[in-house]
């Protein structure tokens, strides 16, 4: 079954009602607006349904979550995903740190990208790679400070990277992540400075898992 066929509990109710109660004190939403996406909310009776309410708001306190589905092309779109990503979303604590000093440190395979992402690295490397991840939102930030050293990241095609990192004998390189255009992509945004190092984003395919292997 598709995750978006799944049915919506009670908890994904409250989760897009708080963020429509958010949206009308902030005055994104008018009380019409607010009272017809309520009546949405509570007539919708899966998933999929639950998506679109919020779609056109930005990121609060309670997001549903959001996740990949993995095609043999790359990235089918942002949707929102079953009870897997539900709880791993649960967990989420807003922010994450990873620190490399004269080591390493990676995340792979099934992970919670956090609202935002903290990399601290001295000479040594980080690898990130988000082409199986869930997102806690459909836009995050990871927040690098390199020093002599390398962070590789990875994401699926389809995702949108935008580099606001600022360079001193240093560089940040982008590889084929300048052609997606969908305004509805996620999108991870790239701050911070890289010093003596290098950041390297990469954009590969999704591809299917062969049975009794994982795919690196």
């Amino acid at each position: 079954m598709q995750p978006e066929h799944i049915r919506a509990s009670d908890a994904d109710r409250d989760q897009v009602a708080e963020r429509l109660r958010d949206a009308l004190a902030e005055g994104r939403l008018s009380p019409v607006e607010h009272e017809e996406r309520l009546d949405t909310l509570y007539k919708a009776k899966t998933i999929g349904e639950l998506s679109p309410i919020i779609s056109d708001l930005p990121g609060s306190g309670t997001s549903v979550p959001y996740g990949y589905t993995a095609t043999d092309g790359g990235l089918d779109g942002m949707e929102v995903l079953g009870s897997e990503a539900r709880d791993l979303a649960g967990q989420s604590k807003g922010s994450e740190n990873l620190v490399a000093v004269f080591g390493g440190c990676e995340r792979r395979g099934r992970w919670l990208v956090e609202p935002r992402t903290n990399v601290s690295v001295l000479c040594g490397g980080v690898e990130l790679d988000l082409r199986e991840a869930v997102l806690s939102q459909p836009e995050v930030t990871i927040q690098l400070a390199v020093i002599m050293g390398g962070v590789d990241i990875t994401v699926p095609h389809g995702v949108r990277v935008i580099n606001n990192t600022s360079a001193i004998l240093g560089g940040t390189d982008l590889h084929g992540t300048d052609q997606v255009t969908d305004p509805n992509a996620p999108v991870v945004h790239l701050t911070g400075t890289c010093m003596l190092g290098g950041v390297d984003v990469k954009a590969k395919k999704v591809k299917k898992k062969r049975k009794g292997r994982r795919d690196k």
